[in-house]
């Protein structure tokens, strides 16, 4: 396919300019998608405010060989319109992308644990993305949206696996008692996780509102109101042992701090939320209460994408997460600016195609 699109292109802080580009080639085992929706989070709107950190603008991704002015854009579905030497895509079919990419011949590969390969890079944060028209995609990380599912809730399936990936991270076990820390769009996507994969008593917290409503239709247990002594009332609930497994997934100040203050002796904390200051950790209390401090980072695509998919399709997440669908020519004042001063307590998707 020859001729140019409209994208959105990164050439700096608080520099997007929309182009036209031409459109890009697939090689061999890459389909060649339009996009139909693409979701903005946090990363992008900290790469537009302050970076590039993870854009290669002035030096080279020892990865993905890219360098210079990007396309963002790592939460996309579309339609294949072609594909070159694979039969892992086919025209015509509508797709999500897992957007990260791995070369399969590593030991992290070989471990099963993809999302820390070796050669790992990201579609819209290490090479280019899905804010455009077209883009194009290594075919073994398309998995296939189910008949029915609504682009508008298919969209959040990348996100979406990332929290089903920190799901499995946090080792909950059923009847655990769990809190998650945060109800914004990634913790929500956690909360969502844990019911997919476990039967546990869910405590969440945020700020009261509507996110804190939305949790409990998602199957929080129970909620609690950031104003309060969210650490005394995790204790009294639990007898003064505390929680078997606290989930950080805001990245307040004070957060990582209440997260080890209300976790059981023995249990675990799992970091989902990158704080803007360094927490400060009390080793002692860690390594003397035997805590497990965690981690968690993207998702691993042949285990979470295809189930993230099929959460959307069975249940409400899409429907009570979804704030607004956008054209491109309105990313940076009807998305990333509203994204950036806190106004938004879901998703905003990307429509390529949509003229404002």
């Amino acid at each position: 396919m020859t001729g140019t699109m409209r994208a959105a292109v990164y050439h700096g802080a608080r520099d997007i300019r929309f182009e036209e580009v031409p459109v890009p080639e697939p090689r061999d085992g890459e389909a060649l998608i339009a996009v139909r929706r693409n979701g903005i989070c946090g990363t992008d709107v900290t790469e537009w405010a302050k970076g590039p950190a993870m854009i290669p603008l002035a030096k080279r991704h020892p990865a993905s060989g890219h360098l210079g002015p990007m396309i963002p854009g790592h939460e996309f579905v579309g339609e294949v319109v072609e594909a070159r030497g694979t039969t892992e895509a086919r025209v015509g079919q509508i797709v999500a992308a897992g957007a990260g990419v791995w070369c399969g011949a590593c030991d992290r590969c070989a471990q099963g644990r993809t999302n820390v390969c070796r050669r790992y890079y990201t579609l819209g944060l290490n090479a280019h993305g899905g804010l455009a028209e077209y883009v194009t995609v290594p075919a073994y990380t398309l998995r296939a949206v189910p008949d029915g599912l609504p682009l508008d809730h298919a969209g959040m399936a990348q996100p979406l696996a990332v929290g089903l990936h920190a799901a499995r991270r946090a080792g909950v076990r059923d009847g655990d008692r769990v809190v998650v820390i945060g109800a914004g769009a990634i913790g929500t996507f956690v909360l969502a996780g844990l019911g997919h994969l476990h039967t546990a008593e869910v405590t969440v917290i945020d700020l009261p509102g509507p996110k804190l409503a939305r949790a409990l239709e998602l199957g929080a247990t129970h909620t609690l109101s950031a104003h309060d002594d969210v650490v005394a009332a995790v204790l009294e609930t639990t007898s003064g042992e505390g929680a078997d497994v606290v989930i950080e997934a805001s990245g307040a100040p004070g957060q990582y701090e209440n997260a080890l203050a209300m976790v059981a002796t023995g249990g675990r904390v799992l970091a989902v939320g990158l704080p803007k200051e360094k927490p400060a950790v009390d080793m002692f209390a860690l390594a003397l209460r035997e805590i497990t401090l965690d981690s968690t980072v993207a998702h691993v695509c042949g285990a979470d994408l295809r189930p993230a998919l099929e959460i959307l399709s069975t249940g409400p997440v899409g429907r009570l997460l979804l704030d607004d669908v956008i054209p491109l020519d309105r990313l940076v004042d009807s998305g990333l600016e509203r994204l950036a001063d806190g106004s938004v307590d879901g998703k905003i998707l990307v429509d390529p195609t949509a003229r404002g």
